[in-house]
């Protein structure tokens, strides 16, 4: 079921204000326009009104422990570049770690999982997605944006993409507890195995992604010394 609306600050909180023990699996709540975006690290998510995809998917993961739940991050991010790869190269999408999605060197999707607990495991999930779809001018302040229209040069039907991304989560979805998650994912990973730089805990850090652990920390190994798990907070990308 998709529910829409015209104007909603944010998608995730309207979520947050139901009960969710009431909301069916697979219920999306899409904004048009939404006023109050929010991305990770409390950022701001920027999106013209009408002209890109932002929603928020309510899932009940009720059959993953606590340990899994990145499993859920895992599951939403194949699966967009699944749908994506269905209108562009597919070698150009990838999972910048934990669940940016990019297209070459720029951003075309980000999302906001929120997830409950319950005393035997996860209860219920808040999955925020944004992705640009027909937007071609960003504000100056938006760190590499690109869009699906900018790419392809095409104009997209925003209610079917939105009823294709969210077939393509079903389908994921089905296997979260499947190796070939992990394996889909890691193949999308952004610099994996490949070496970079990174700031981790405010020092410049040459290093190597060598994978993702069990609990979702990124796994950097350095030039010297051991591998070193990194949580979201901790790292960031020197790009």
């Amino acid at each position: 079921m998709i529910k829409y609306f015209d104007t909603l600050p944010s998608t995730n909180q309207y979520c947050e204000l139901l009960d969710l023990n009431k909301v069916e699996e697979f219920t999306c709540f899409c904004a048009l326009a939404q006023t109050a975006g929010i991305g990770q690290r409390g950022n701001h998510w920027e999106a013209q009104p009408g002209q890109n995809l932002t929603f928020s998917l309510v899932l009940h993961p009720k059959h993953l422990m606590v340990v899994d739940q990145f499993k859920l991050t895992q599951c939403l991010s194949v699966a967009v570049c699944d749908w994506l790869s269905k209108k562009i190269s597919p070698q150009e999408i990838k999972i910048k770690w934990p669940n940016d999605i990019y297209v070459g060197a720029r951003k075309i999707c980000g999302m906001l999982i929120s997830i409950k607990v319950s005393c035997v495991g996860l209860s219920h999930a808040i999955c925020g997605i944004g992705l640009n779809i027909n937007q071609t001018l960003f504000p100056e302040w938006v760190p590499n944006p690109i869009s699906l229209k900018q790419i392809t040069g095409e104009d997209y039907d925003i209610k079917k993409c939105l009823e294709e991304l969210i077939e393509s989560v079903r389908a994921r979805y089905e296997e979260i507890l499947m190796p070939s998650l992990q394996e889909a994912y890691l193949a999308r990973l952004f610099r994996n195995n490949e070496p970079g730089q990174y700031i981790y805990k405010d020092q410049l850090m040459a290093a190597t992604i060598v994978g993702i652990n069990h609990y979702g920390q990124l796994l950097l190994q350095p030039a010297e010394g051991e591998v070193v798990a990194c949580n979201l907070k901790e790292v960031q990308y020197v790009l």
